[in-house]
């Protein structure tokens, strides 16, 4: 018997024969391919070697009455209770082998040394060291998979009756129940007034009478009351005799998903005439509630070990497509490489990776999945492959960009009816939208904060619909009561879309109520000062006045350049954010080409 490692064995070898050294060296050596042996004539230099270094083997041949011997056995055996000796004796002394078993010395080698023996204790000790090393890779990678579903998955185990013997982390951070307060109570501590007793009859009869797994969706009541929703599938263990010894239940939670399901239908139903074709999402937003899971292995190079049914289906190939190949044949252009080396770096750290990933299936559709990626080590902890568990969330994604579309589309709108109202045109608030995404790009905001800025700044002015005619239309300098009345816009604005739970509305909200506000504390509604204005607010207010300024209204014609340029400096620090002002000045060509692109 060989193991398979050989090669890495390390031997600590403490003698003073070198007849019996050079014969056990040759055979290790040239039948084993252990090279990595130390010998030592000294205890002493042995134990310390022994502290500093992992030895597989220690063998010696001194006399078990000799004190020091003794004491370095029983020293290493403080150490490690279970390292395998070897000694090499002539047992001429009967109580020489009696202090060799109560050290739990198994493995003996009499004087002289033959070659037989050598091979059939070693023979013997390696096939332990096999079956050590077998043991405990299944048990790392036992605990490997047990950390991937903890890490993916609501789970629990209950016995024949139906009692909690089992809850992980997930579980009980849904439930907002501590584990002791689960553990010996039944699964219907959790059960909300609204499951049909059905449900669970279904359930019973399933898995106690059939001993088939069930799968369905169950609305649970938490501790504190509130309530959460879960695809669960229950799973009867069996023995060997077919009987059941306890369930398994692993769940995802669907919560956000049935809540966002009912707030989209609302929303879809109660917008506007142009919407009404997309109701028809909602019955495909069904499929979206039976979400399956995907399960897929790699080596450390990222090759493909293995696909389970599910990939294959929402991937459209076939698992002998897949096998042997890499997952770049699913990886959509959208994602840069720069995302594919950060994920990697974390998973070479060793560290579980959780995200949601653009994918393009056989057919170039796109596909996103939420994907946890475990990496799975040896008990060296040395990575030896990845797991991977993916849920395809691919309905919610597109039915979330078609209802950021209609917002986009609404908020837009608004803008738009707002600014005829003051007898302005729909491209002052296209002007706006890509002053501003320009300059958040320039001060380095984050894309998505860009984009979000672009689409919410439309309706900056949306207060001015509550503004009576007489003031916002009217053609001369205001009075100071008029002013004032005007004024209010800018709270009014805020007001209409605070309540939102939306980015864009939300967004939105903030630039109404802040694109008045000065750099000084000298603007309104709240005379704000500085970095207590909101980025947003900073940089609507300075495009806003921009364009406002090169643009003819009903009481005043556009100014010259020059002269917009000129107040805009003379405004730096004072109305302006003056990092802002800069950036604009120095881009001033780009923010032109937009001018001149949306012209009146």
């Amino acid at each position: 018997m060989h193991y398979k490692n050989n090669n890495n064995l390390s031997i600590l070898f403490v003698c003073d024969d070198k007849k019996s050294i050079d014969k056990v060296i040759e055979i290790l050596k040239k039948r084993y391919n252990i090279s990595n042996i130390i010998i030592t004539d000294c205890t002493k230099k042995a134990f310390k070697l022994y502290k500093k270094m992992d030895f597989n083997i220690v063998i010696t041949n001194f006399s078990m009455v000799n004190k020091d011997e003794l004491k370095l056995i029983k020293k290493i055996r403080e150490i490690d209770f279970e390292q395998i000796f070897v000694l090499i004796s002539k047992f001429k002394r009967k109580k020489d082998l009696v202090n060799a078993i109560k050290l739990r010395i198994r493995y003996f080698i009499w004087y002289p040394v033959q070659r037989k023996e050598i091979i059939e204790v070693f023979d013997s000790c390696i096939k332990r060291i096999s079956n050590k090393y077998e043991i405990q890779y299944v048990n790392s990678i036992l605990e490997h998979y047990k950390l991937a579903v903890d890490n993916s998955t609501i789970l629990s185990k209950a016995d024949k009756k139906g009692v909690i013997t089992y809850a992980n982390e997930q579980f009980c951070k849904i439930s907002k129940y501590n584990l002791n307060e689960l553990i010996g109570k039944q699964h219907n501590i959790l059960r909300h007034k609204d499951m049909p007793s059905e449900t669970f009859k279904d359930m019973w009869n399933t898995i106690k009478n059939k001993k088939q797994v069930w799968h369905g969706i169950i609305k649970n009541r938490a501790k504190d009351g509130s309530s959460y929703i879960v695809d669960a599938t229950i799973f009867p263990i069996l023995n060997q005799d077919k009987e059941i010894v306890e369930y398994l239940g692993i769940r995802h939670d669907i919560t956000e998903i049935e809540q966002y399901k009912e707030l989209l239908q609302d929303e879809l139903t109660n917008t506007t005439n142009g919407l009404k074709q997309k109701i028809h999402l909602i019955k495909e937003f069904e499929k979206a509630i039976d979400v399956s899971t995907s399960f897929t292995r790699t080596d450390t190079k990222g090759v493909i070990t293995y696909v389970n049914d599910k990939f294959c289906q929402v991937s459209g190939y076939k698992k002998e497509e897949l096998l042997g190949n890499t997952f770049k044949c699913v990886r959509h252009e959208d994602f840069p490489s720069l995302f594919y080396e950060q994920m990697w770096n974390d998973l070479k750290n060793k560290k579980i990776w959780r995200g949601i990933i653009k994918n393009k299936d056989k057919n170039k559709n796109n596909y996103f999945m939420d994907t946890t990626i475990i990496p799975i080590v040896d008990i060296d902890d040395n990575i030896i492959e990845y797991i991977s568990i993916k849920h395809d969330i691919s309905e919610i994604v597109t039915l979330n960009e078609e209802i950021i579309d209609t917002q986009k589309e609404i908020i837009f709108t608004m803008g738009s009816i707002c600014e005829s109202r003051s007898n302005e045109t729909g491209s002052h608030v296209k002007r706006v939208a890509q002053y501003s995404y320009l300059l958040a790009k320039l001060y380095g905001l984050p894309q998505k904060e860009c984009e979000l800025l672009r689409y919410a700044s439309p309706v900056h002015d949306i207060g001015k619909v509550a503004i009576a005619d007489s003031i916002l239309q009217k053609p001369g300098k205001l009075t100071i009561e008029e002013f004032e009345k005007m004024k209010e816009h800018a709270s009014i604005g805020y007001n209409m879309l605070k309540n939102s739970n939306r980015d864009i509305l939300k967004a939105a909200a903030t630039i109404a109520h802040e694109h008045h506000e000065r750099w000084d504390g000298t603007g309104y509604p709240n005379g704000l000062k500085k970095q207590n204005i909101h980025i947003f607010g900073r940089i609507t207010a300075l495009c806003d006045v921009f364009d406002a300024l090169a643009s003819k209204r009903c009481y005043k014609e556009p100014w010259e350049l020059e002269k917009i340029l000129e107040l805009i400096k003379e405004e730096r620090a004072k109305q302006f954010d003056p990092i802002l002002v800069d950036l604009f000045l120095n881009n001033l060509d780009d923010f032109l080409r937009i001018k001149e692109k949306y012209l009146d």
